[in-house]
């Protein structure tokens, strides 16, 4: 594999690198045929301090192809384990390699990675390889979730290689280069406490502190500072999921990023229809990571983290797990708070009141009940546009909008800020399953028209432009359910 200095602005720190060995393996990509550059996040590269028009060229794709290695990236492949649909296994970069840590002009830290870039140590049966449409989905989805203003992963850049991938049929290849805070995952711990050292567990800690949470270094019990500060951005983050219909698909202990970003977009998808059991992902045959499950696997998610650390919290092992068992019951009071206050700003109430968990509930059992759009409900109550939902004509919506509008009366703030907060916290529209597909079936067979407009679209959710409107009904009727599939 060669080395090339190209002009792009990469400017590597690779601190991971660093780390005991036994935490990754180091490997460079491998090559494919002809990569062509299918789409490149223009802002994102720039805000990188990467040379946009640079990342353009031919050598431009042979990067984000991995047929050349930039300068100063030290390509790598990284260990963890995880509960998969809650089994225990041993997992790893089995089709990802990171390729660095960019340093930003504004002095943040990032990861670079290439996915789909070829096997690896921890491949297993798989080929290390990805295609094009599950490439572009994670590249659609992720940048939505990003301008609904929810922590996540991000998307430079979507090559395809030139080579057909064996599925159920043949395939295109793609490869997508993906941008995090980190990689550090609960399964990166758990792979330290079955598979290493004491001495490993505990670097691993403190890169992790130190890369995300200095200020929980101060803490008498700097550990115990690690595993608060993962709870609280956990219950954060999926109380954001919550509040706009996302639903994960695949909430395994890999897939929980220590960062609080949400990370690996493989069976996700958005409700339409307000349904607590919602269930897209094709292999959750029981319900496990249905919607309605979310805050309590996160919760789950988080025990398994805890049980990495608990060494590390104390001498005792049983001082040790009451630490940890106190930390855990603080997070669905956490999530709990993060939800009812996005709740509170859906409904336009800036205040707090005893009623307002039940005037929701209230809301969410209506719209179950009548099989109401979640977001356009939503869309419908801040523009005053009652005729637009289901609910609009019974007798029960009618007292609950009541009850609504009294609690805003009882408010100091004006109608308007009211609405204004609403139009802020209830997006035109998401990323409609049925038009996500529409745009990968035309990328697939050569048309990148359709995925440019959708992004375009959702690129400013809260701006309730008119052009919008075609983007934000939702499906038409169907005999078969929306199913998602863990592509690759």
């Amino acid at each position: 594999m060669t080395k090339t200095i190209i002009e792009t602005g990469w400017n590597f720190d690779n601190s991971y690198a660093r780390l005991p060995e036994s935490f990754f393996t180091r490997q460079d990509p491998t090559p494919v045929r002809s990569p062509q550059l299918v789409i490149l996040n223009d802002p994102l590269a720039a805000s990188l301090g990467l040379n946009v028009q640079a990342l353009q060229s031919h050598d431009g794709a042979a990067v984000f192809a991995g047929n050349e290695i930039p300068e100063g990236a030290e390509p790598l492949a990284q260990a963890y384990a995880g509960h998969q649909f809650g089994h225990f296994t041993m997992l790893g970069d089995g089709r990802a390699l990171l390729l660095g840590e960019q340093i930003t002009p504004g002095g943040e830290r990032v990861d670079i990675q290439l996915k789909g870039s070829g096997r690896t140590r921890y491949s297993r049966r798989g080929d290390g390889r990805a295609t094009l449409g599950p490439m572009l989905r994670e590249y659609i989805i992720s940048e939505a979730m990003h301008a609904l203003g929810i922590p996540t992963t991000r998307s430079l850049a979507v090559v395809t290689t030139g080579e057909s991938i064996v599925r159920e049929t043949l395939l295109p290849g793609a490869i997508l280069t993906r941008v995090a805070a980190s990689h550090l995952r609960v399964g990166t711990f758990q792979y330290a406490s079955k598979w290493g050292s004491p001495e490993d567990l505990k670097a691993l800690a403190d890169y992790t502190l130190q890369r995300h949470f200095p200020e929980a270094d101060a803490d008498e019990n700097r550990y115990l500072g690690l595993l608060r500060e993962v709870i609280k951005r956990q219950a954060a983050l999926i109380a954001k999921w919550q509040l706009v219909g996302f639903i994960h698909g695949v909430m395994n202990t890999d897939n929980m990023a220590l960062s609080g970003e949400t990370i690996d977009y493989g069976p996700c998808a958005f409700m339409d229809t307000y349904d607590p059991g919602t269930v897209f992902s094709s292999i959750d045959l029981h319900g496990r990571y249905a919607y309605g499950n979310q805050p309590h696997i996160a919760a789950w998610n988080l025990a398994r983290f805890a049980e990495t650390l608990l060494p590390l919290l104390h001498a005792d092992e049983k001082d040790a797990v009451k630490l940890a068992e106190d930390a855990i019951s603080d997070f669905s009071e956490l999530y709990q708070r993060n939800w009812l206050a996005g709740m509170r700003a859906k409904l336009g109430i800036v205040n707090e009141e005893p009623e307002d968990e039940s005037l929701v509930e209230d809301l969410l059992h209506m719209m179950q009940k009548n099989r109401a759009d979640y977001t356009n409900t939503f869309r419908a109550l801040t523009f005053d546009k009652l005729e637009d939902t289901v609910l609009y004509g019974t007798p029960e919506f009618a007292q609950w909008h009541g009850r609504w509008q009294a609690r805003l009366s009882r408010q100091q703030e004006p109608k308007a800020s009211s609405q204004q907060l609403m139009r802020s916290s209830n997006p035109a529209l998401i990323p409609r399953n049925h038009r996500v597909e529409e745009a990968l079936e035309a990328a697939v067979q050569g048309d990148y028209s359709v995925m440019e407009r959708l992004l375009d679209v959702l690129a400013r959710p809260f701006a309730h432009f008119p052009e919008q409107a075609d983007y934000s009904a939702p499906p038409a009727p169907t005999a078969c359910p929306y199913r998602t599939f863990c592509g690759t």
